[in-house]
């Protein structure tokens, strides 16, 4: 389906209801790391976040077990996680790819090539924003912002940075994707890791890959490189403006010099009753 054909109500898909309840392994496993997981916040409340992440490692997506799950460990009502769960992007609704690709078409990477880019590769895919390859590969959506406009225009597959792209490129990458060929992000991890491994990372589990690769390209890095050659730095903090050299100059009196009054009739000159 092409993207100008695809339902713009998927956004409201309700959550899932999942009936099939858990294993006893996978729950003492969900548990155990649920643990680990709160442990760090005072409240546990606050826990319910990184927890929905750690439910989408386990299931793919934020399933109906899992929000029962989350509210029974964090003291919480149902519609009180459904509420979080639905209000973040970032939580699926419905059974996700193995590889989210996310093609910004913000207005400068749309400008740059991006609508051409989620244009050709939904059209390669057969599927719109938000939706899945038959095969369960890749989920393609639109997305606002990568955060990389020194880039543009970026494509990111479960999070990972694909900068100065263009349509071929980027259906190289879903068909590599697709195949099993090993991806490497222009920055950052040297892999491309599944939906459900990065889910785990973003619950709190590292994974070891964070500093494997480089964190900011050339086109990040110019302005230090710029601010170096010219000598230039930033001022001290005691270097603040001198409060004597300041206007302090109140506005002056207008010139007619009659007083304003906020109850004065417009056009008129007279003045409300009190």
């Amino acid at each position: 389906m092409s993207a100008e054909t695809h339902d713009p109500l998927h956004r409201y898909t309700p959550l899932q209801a999942s009936d099939e309840p858990y294993t006893e392994e996978q729950l003492a496993s969900l548990r155990a790391d649920a643990e680990q997981i709160m442990a760090k916040y005072p409240q546990k409340r606050s826990a319910l976040l990184p927890l929905l992440h750690l439910i989408q490692s386990v299931d793919g997506y934020v399933t109906g077990r899992g929000v029962d799950l989350c509210a029974e460990l964090l003291d919480l009502t149902r519609a009180e996680v459904s509420g979080v769960a639905t209000f973040y992007t970032q939580y699926k609704r419905h059974p996700n790819g193995e590889y989210t690709v996310g093609v910004c078409t913000n207005t400068l990477c749309a400008i740059m090539g991006g609508d051409q880019i989620f244009d050709e590769v939904s059209e390669h895919l057969g599927i719109g924003h938000d939706e899945t390859t038959a095969d369960g590969k890749i989920t393609l959506e639109r997305v606002e912002c990568n955060a990389a406009c020194d880039f543009a225009p970026v494509v990111m597959a479960n999070w990972e940075f694909f900068d100065n792209q263009t349509p071929e490129s980027t259906k190289q990458l879903v068909d590599d994707l697709r195949s099993g060929t090993p991806v490497a992000p222009t920055r950052g991890a040297s892999r491309v890791c599944t939906f459900k491994q990065v889910s785990r990372m973003l619950a709190g589990f590292e994974d070891g890959l964070a500093d494997e690769g480089v964190g900011a390209g050339p086109a990040s890095l110019e302005g230090l490189k710029l601010a170096k050659e010219r000598g230039w730095t930033a001022p001290d903090a005691e270097e603040t403006t001198d409060p004597s050299t300041e206007d302090t100059t109140s506005d002056p009196e207008p010139e007619t010099g009659e007083e304003h009054s906020s109850a004065a009739q417009p056009g008129t000159g007279e003045e409300k009753d009190a």
